[in-house]
């Protein structure tokens, strides 16, 4: 098959994952593809997500690289196992592919945890909120265009509902944007506490009255894998999507999580402040 010319997220971590232990291991790329009995070029296909590979091949890799870690092993067979599977792909070629590739994260997530300044998280919003904030953002996009961002944004909720421990905090300055008019505001709010009912779902506010919170302008998303090694930050810019998962800015991501928890209201205390603003509206 001709190597890819859009590889996913997912097939992307895939190669990333591969060429760090084959440097770690200090086999150089032409050793590899000969003890793989294949060629140079592959190699470096395989490590840049543009050529898949079969479980057998990236056991007999990781084999070669002297990797005794069996967990990240067997996660990494099943990525390359499960590829290209999943209800984003209906919308493959409609949307932008790293919409697609966060769907995909989600689902395959152990657990989720989500900062937002701003906006409230996608995952939280309703139907009109989603509508009235993408007339906002792109006003002359195609209605159908609009519709079918609007459909996807509501099956990425699919994940509340498998279980997957999803951890949220808001910063209240995200709670009092009216996005759609009061009307959409309150019901996007009464939503909010409706989701938060769920068992798996954690939903905190950092107040305006915290004192000395110094995060407020970095949202992001922290998606973690099924080992440590294949976590995820994900952050929000203008062209889409971001994907983190060098080691070290994981690291960083995670300390700074910490942090914007440490500044987080109890649920309940959060819990009563969205019922508050709700009430002012």
């Amino acid at each position: 098959m001709p190597p890819r010319t859009t590889p996913t997220a997912r097939q992307l971590r895939i190669g990333a994952e591969l060429r760090r232990l084959r440097e770690a291991a200090g086999v150089v790329s032409r050793d590899a593809a000969g003890f793989l009995g294949t060629s140079q070029a592959q190699i470096s296909n395989i490590e840049a997500g543009k050529n898949g590979i079969s479980e057998a091949r990236l056991r007999r890799l990781t084999r070669i690289y002297a990797c005794v870690d069996a967990q990240l092993v067997n996660a990494l067979a099943q990525m390359a196992n499960t590829q290209g599977q999943g209800w984003w792909e209906e919308h493959r070629g409609t949307l932008p592919p790293a919409a697609l590739d966060l769907a995909e994260l989600e689902h395959h997530a152990s657990y989720v945890r989500t900062f937002q300044v701003v906006h409230i998280p996608g995952v939280l919003q309703t139907e009109e909120h989603v509508r009235a904030a993408s007339i906002f953002v792109e006003p002359d996009l195609p209605e159908d265009d609009r519709e079918a961002r609007v459909t996807f944004r509501m099956q990425r909720q699919q994940v509340l509902s498998t279980g997957t421990p999803y951890d949220v905090i808001i910063h209240e300055a995200a709670l009092r944007m009216r996005v759609g008019g009061e009307n959409v505001a309150r019901t996007q709010l009464e939503h909010i506490l409706q989701v938060a009912r769920r068992d798996n779902v954690s939903i905190r506010v950092i107040p305006f009255t915290v004192d000395g919170f110094a995060g407020a302008g970095h949202a992001m998303q922290y998606v973690g894998g099924s080992v440590p090694q294949l976590d995820t930050a994900q952050l929000d810019s203008t062209h889409g999507a971001v994907f983190i998962d060098a080691p070290a800015q994981l690291h960083r991501y995670r300390a700074r999580w910490e942090r914007v928890d440490s500044a987080a209201a109890t649920q309940d205390a959060s819990l009563d402040l969205i019922r508050r603003i709700a009430q002012e509206l």
